[in-house]
């Protein structure tokens, strides 16, 4: 097997303080880079994470509170991780929240809410790490969209157009930077057992009133054909390859980790 070689020493993970930002991260770790983070948790939660994150290999690990929803705070944590590594090479944009309601009943607020954070953030974050990546003439962007950015679920107008619209930006951005040794793809997820994931579980058993396990089964069964959650290792795993210096010819791509759900 050839080793994994990667011209990345920095990283920038949002949303990596649990779930899949926090596995990408890790995986990211093992290989030695400077990586920063944000996202919720209290200070413990979030000092454990660093821990681990050093634990696991990585030279530097910071976390930069940030409300992704906001402009200023987006640039303030891109420019903190340039502060501190002097460059960002990987970029792995994250951050989401979802909210379900039939579109007449959508509140506008949510809707604007889930379009800043799942959409426009991601956007930001590209502008502001590009100069890095173009000056060393290498970066890896790794936009984590969802199934949804490929298909739709009824009550999901917010998060489905977001994670659309993420698929549309990733390959504007793939194009933009086809001549150079960058790359930007979007990895499209099917069902992972996350907390976002897991809070869907939840309300499904609150209002059938059924058990969780029976909450899970329902929840997947109906959509994902291998009737398992996606694992956080084989995604953490499979972003590491889209960073490795194999995957440069890689870019512009929805690379679906479903189950089988896109193959209907």
């Amino acid at each position: 097997m050839t080793a994994f070689k990667t011209s990345a020493r920095s990283a920038v993970v949002t949303g990596a303080t649990s779930g899949i930002g926090r596995a990408v991260a890790l995986a990211l770790a093992e290989k030695h880079l400077n990586i920063a983070i944000n996202g919720f948790g209290s200070e413990a939660e979030i000092e454990k994470v660093l821990t681990d994150l050093k634990a696991a290999g990585a030279k530097e690990a910071i976390h930069v509170p940030t409300d992704m929803s906001r402009v200023t705070e987006v640039e303030h944590f891109i420019n903190e991780a340039l502060k501190a590594f002097g460059e960002v090479d990987v970029l792995v944009n994250n951050a989401g929240i979802q909210h379900t309601a039939l579109v007449e009943e959508f509140p506008v607020e949510k809707w604007e809410q889930v379009i800043s954070i799942n959409l426009s953030a991601s956007f930001h974050s590209i502008r502001m790490c590009l100069p890095s990546m173009k000056a060393k003439n290498w970066g890896r962007i790794i936009n984590i969209a969802s199934v949804h950015g490929l298909v739709a679920s009824t009550q999901k107008a917010a998060y489905v157009a977001a994670k659309h619209g993420l698929v549309g930006l990733t390959k504007v951005v793939a194009l933009e930077c086809a001549d150079t040794g960058i790359t930007c793809n979007a990895v499209c997820p099917g069902w992972v057992e996350t907390p976002l994931v897991q809070k869907q579980v939840e309300a499904i058993a609150a209002v059938d009133g059924i058990s969780i396990a029976e909450a899970r089964h329902r929840l997947i069964s109906e959509k994902q054909p291998s009737n398992r959650f996606v694992a956080l290792d084989e995604l953490a795993q499979f972003c590491l390859y889209l960073v490795s210096d194999l995957a440069g010819s890689i870019t512009g791509s929805s690379l679906p980790i479903d189950g089988g759900w896109t193959a209907r």
